[in-house]
């Protein structure tokens, strides 16, 4: 495990020690009794640090075995931002051409004589399946709520009126350091690390509300963690979510349409990230209902598995 005595030497030597001997460290954030901290996964135990995970830290000589901890969402952050169609995979089949039209009727009534005309417009989108909307060619980011987190083993609360919601697994960035206007040269030295996430979708509300801010942003709808792996090359690893022991989506992140740099150096244009700040990046083809009882679990090459039963909310 690498020992960071500040932010700058830490991101630099982690680099430096990525290319010499491909060396992963994976961190967590737990609680004992009342007691929240951060540790370094020692394989089946967690050594604790003391100091701040994204600055100055020294390992301690505590060790606590894995199962006497309860794992906590990897970071508290002050934002969290997630993608929208970064997979191609995610935006339709290869061998279908969608062809999308839009019917607008205008009818008018003259209030004097009663009488009434109606125009009806059509419009058509075509679009061919492997090929890339121009939209989507530049990262489309939107926000999560933080108080959709929800941690390793917790339970995702279905809402009585959300109708039908979907899994999607994903990848998610932990941004290390203060990030303004990072150019996709630089905007890795601006990654800690990566995590596993879920972006849980209550589809009837994506479509029918105006903004996704309870489609994609309730409570416990942004399962996140157990750990933050660095040291891996986040943009080639494999992602896979199980629905009860099945796996439903598998695919590796190499597919992204945006890569990581591209969506860190985009978003840091806009908005100012933080350290502990999350990225949800996207997920891979298709996406199917989940209902009470099940069993989800997300899992990310090097990373981990998280796991979360599915559950109605009183």
């Amino acid at each position: 495990a690498l020992l960071c005595l500040s932010v700058q030497p830490c991101f630099e030597s982690t680099a430096r020690a990525q290319k010499k001997d491909d060396g992963v460290t994976r961190y967590c954030r737990y609680q004992v009794g009342k007691k929240i901290s951060h540790g370094i996964v020692e394989g089946n135990q967690v050594r604790q640090i003391d100091g701040d995970l994204f600055g100055t830290f020294q390992k301690t000589d505590t060790l606590i075995p894995l199962d006497k901890v309860t794992l906590l969402v990897p970071t508290r952050p002050t934002q969290v931002i997630a993608m929208a169609g970064n997979y191609k995979s995610h935006l339709g089949d290869e061998e279908t051409i969608t062809t999308k039209i839009t019917t607008e009727t205008t009818v008018t009534t003259n209030p004097r004589t009663g009488e009434t005309t109606s125009e009806t417009i059509s419009t058509s989108e075509t679009r061919r399946s492997g090929e890339i909307p121009e939209k989507f060619q530049i990262p489309q980011p939107f926000f999560k709520s933080p108080s959709c987190l929800l941690r390793h083993g917790g339970n995702i609360l279905l809402p009585k009126d959300s109708e039908v919601t979907h899994f999607e697994a994903e990848l998610v960035i932990v941004i290390g350091r203060t990030t303004r206007n990072v150019s996709k040269k630089d905007a890795l030295d601006h990654v800690f690390g990566v995590t596993c996430g879920n972006d849980i979708s209550a589809r009837a509300w994506q479509k029918g509300d105006v903004q996704w801010w309870r489609a994609k942003g309730s409570d416990t709808f942004g399962p996140c963690g157990p750990f933050i792996a660095t040291g891996l090359d986040y943009d080639n690893l494999l992602l896979q979510l199980r629905l009860n022991g099945k796996t439903m989506q598998k695919e590796r992140t190499s597919q992204f349409i945006n890569d990581i740099p591209s969506m860190v150096s985009f978003v840091s244009q806009h908005v100012t990230l933080h350290p502990g700040d999350l990225i949800f990046t996207g997920t891979p083809g298709t996406t199917s209902e989940i209902q009470p009882g099940d069993v989800l679990e997300v899992e990310l090459e090097g990373v981990g598995i998280l796991r979360n039963k599915v559950v109605a909310r009183e």
